[in-house]
């Protein structure tokens, strides 16, 4: 796996990286809805697990990579983790709705959003507490560049959580989830959203991702120890964790 895959077929030989940007500048408007119609709701769960693990650690400062609208963000602070939270993401109307959804819940002062990019992050080494990624690191355009710049920022003895959705190996999730996945959601996200591209590079880009072992190869080669990946609903998504050694 690991095959390069982009939103649009592009003439002037785009980067998956302006792409990615556009695609979501593009869905802004309905990402939240249709994200939680999709996973109906699922991925509030998910997220929690996620922050669970993370408050275990105690971060002071977050680095939310592909933030989005900040959902990750926003569930952190909820959820009392006493930390203040980078959210960062490519596309900018992405980080516009995510905004007014701090403002509305008074996060402004533990919550930053800003514009920037995975592999060429603007911050000094041995900045961050924990790095975070929900539904984000497979739309790096050079994983591993993203992932060493990950190790880079993070402190020693500091955990990355990525959450990512997985290929269901089982019967008849495995089935149902293909299904769902290549004709389903695509037909929804193109009525919805208007953009007929970016729900078909979503399974595409799921199918793509070097997951499991494959993936946690990819942080050990990154620097990373303390590895682990788990399971969520049937294999449709997972958690993975790595640590900076100390």
């Amino acid at each position: 796996m690991g095959t390069k895959v982009t939103p649009y077929t592009d003439p002037e030989n785009e980067s998956k990286k302006k792409q990615v940007q556009r695609m979501f500048d593009s869905i802004a408007h309905k990402y939240d809805f249709l994200n939680h119609l999709f996973s109906m709701g699922i991925d509030v769960l998910w997220r929690k697990r996620c922050i669970r693990l993370l408050r275990k650690e105690n971060p002071s400062t977050i680095l939310d990579m592909a933030s989005g609208t900040g959902d990750f963000a926003i569930e952190a602070i909820r959820m009392g983790i006493d930390a203040h939270v980078t959210a960062m993401d490519l596309s900018q109307g992405m980080l516009d709705v995510g905004k007014v959804k701090v403002n509305k819940r008074g996060y402004e002062k533990s919550i930053t959003l800003m514009q920037g990019d995975s592999e060429n992050l603007p911050f000094e080494d041995n900045s961050f507490d924990a790095y975070t990624v929900g539904f984000g690191v497979r739309n790096f355009e050079n994983l591993d560049k993203g992932l060493s710049e990950m190790y880079r920022v993070l402190k020693p003895n500091s955990i990355t959580v990525i959450l990512e959705f997985s290929k269901p190996k089982q019967f008849p999730i495995k089935q149902l989830f293909g299904f769902y996945f290549k004709f389903i959601m695509p037909a929804l996200g193109k009525l919805v959203s208007r953009d007929s591209a970016a729900y078909t590079y979503l399974p595409e880009s799921v199918m793509a991702f070097p997951e499991g072992d494959e993936f946690l190869n990819k942080l050990k080669t990154a620097g990373f120890i303390e590895l682990s990946a788990t399971s969520l609903t049937g294999g449709i998504a997972s958690i993975y964790i790595g640590r900076k050694p100390a």
